[in-house]
């Protein structure tokens, strides 16, 4: 047996998701469904994958928790954060992504997730109207009050360790200033004087979890920790950090089907993608500057997995757009066009559709509870900062380009980090290269 270093899973984890809607509602519902045998977490890695560890007669395939020691289903607690009041019974209703059939065996369970107010700023995100609002004086009161829900949801439940979640909308686009999301200090200062305009809400959030001794997940394209400020944060407080985005859909087929194109030398003219969706995440996405920090995370996808420098030829000029459309009628069942325009011997035109008619929250549940058992395990390994190897479940890939680092994008070679870091962390060797 391998010496996994690697503190065991002692006691009850509490996972504080920001934001009660179709994502968070659905995970929740799936995991206490789940852990009563009424439904199977279909799309979970942690759940079902299983990874090789040693070579030649040593070789095995084990799950994860075979590999190392893992939260189990019937070990979590669930708290939340929302703006509207309802608990996540009432959301998983509402959210219609789920059938009732589906929803009323754990729905005694469900009653009880009553999400707290919200730490919100309307003008993050203009096309929501709550009223489970927290009153806050400035952003550092609003981290203040946060950080005193962590502390009061620990000791109302007794859960040993807390992971925190963002599953909430995009918020508008903040781009990031070295003068105030550059040094910790620097950070702590805008909080302090109340500066709106560079300091999200989800920022208060993270802030606070890390202060509070909790791993901290970005499920949305948020700037919130992709600055120099929250990796000294998480430097500082021991704690890990992973973003941003859930890969669920459209660039999870991009991450997928891009690198077939390159390693068969085949050459790219142009991929466009548009979705439609109907959900509040669609909502919220209709308003332009909460669409600009969208874009920027889809857009990023294909320019580290097909790269004009290293293949001129196959990559110098190709058109890369997406779009992505609030269609109401379609809720949660959203729908991606990908048309791809591809040249091959002697230049010759060719053409690839795909149309994937995906569940927004039927995929995003399963990277949920992976983010966050693998986050907790991250920081049960001693392991801070940016946690790359969590990639693999992430649009826009957290990386440090203040050192002109690119971000794996190709989703073949995020799995390989993903399970080298499960390797190393069981105590096996790392043993495939990611080239």
């Amino acid at each position: 047996m391998n010496k996994s270093n690697v503190k065991p899973a002692e006691g009850k984890l509490g996972v504080l998701v920001v934001g009660l809607g179709a994502v968070s509602s659905t995970f929740m519902t799936g995991v206490l469904m789940a852990r009563k045998g009424l439904a199977k977490p279909v799309g979970s890695m942690t759940q079902y994958d299983k990874i090789r560890v040693g070579k030649g007669a040593d070789k095995k395939y084990l799950k994860y928790d075979e590999i190392v020691p893992m939260a189990k289903l019937d070990d979590i607690v669930f708290g939340a954060w929302d703006v509207y009041p309802a608990n996540a019974y009432e959301s998983a209703i509402n959210c219609e992504v789920l059938k009732e059939k589906d929803i009323e065996p754990v729905k005694d369970e469900l009653v009880k997730i009553k999400p707290m107010k919200a730490a919100f700023d309307h003008n993050y995100a203009k096309r929501l109207d709550g009223d489970n609002v927290k009153q806050v004086k400035d952003r550092w009161d609003m981290t203040e009050q946060i950080r005193e829900d962590i502390r009061r949801f620990k000791k109302e439940t007794g859960v040993d360790r807390v992971v925190v979640l963002w599953a909430a909308s995009t918020e508008v686009y903040v781009p990031v200033d070295e003068k105030i999301h550059g040094s910790l200090e620097a950070l702590e200062a805008a909080m302090k004087a109340d500066d709106k305009d560079h300091i999200a809400p989800s920022m208060c959030y993270a802030y606070a979890a890390l202060s509070e001794g909790c791993p901290f997940i970005m499920g949305a394209p948020n700037t919130t920790v992709d600055i120099p400020a929250m990796w000294e944060l998480s430097e500082k407080t021991g704690m890990p950090i992973a973003g941003k985005d859930f890969k669920t859909g459209q660039t999870l087929v991009k991450s997928g089907f891009a690198p077939i194109i390159g390693t068969r030398c085949l050459g790219l003219s142009g991929w466009f993608s548009t979705n439609i969706l109907g959900n509040r995440d669609g909502l919220v996405l209709d308003e332009p500057a909460n669409f600009r920090t969208k874009e920027v995370s889809k857009l990023s996808t294909l320019e580290s997995i097909l790269v004009p420098e290293n293949q001129p030829d196959l990559y110098t000029d190709y058109y890369h757009k997406v779009r992505i459309n609030y269609y109401p009628p379609r809720n949660d069942n959203k729908e991606g066009w990908d048309n791809i325009d591809i040249f091959g011997w002697m230049g010759y035109p060719m053409q690839i559709k795909i149309n994937f008619l995906c569940r927004d929250s039927i995929l995003a549940a399963p990277l949920c509870l992976d983010l966050v058992l693998l986050s907790d395990l991250a920081a049960r390994a001693g392991r801070h900062g940016i946690q790359r190897f969590l990639s693999f479940f992430l649009k826009s890939p957290m990386h440090d380009y203040t050192k002109g680092e690119v971000p794996v994008n190709h989703l073949f070679q995020q799995y390989v980090m993903l399970k080298n870091a499960l390797r190393e962390m069981g105590g096996y060797e790392a043993d495939e290269e990611i080239d």
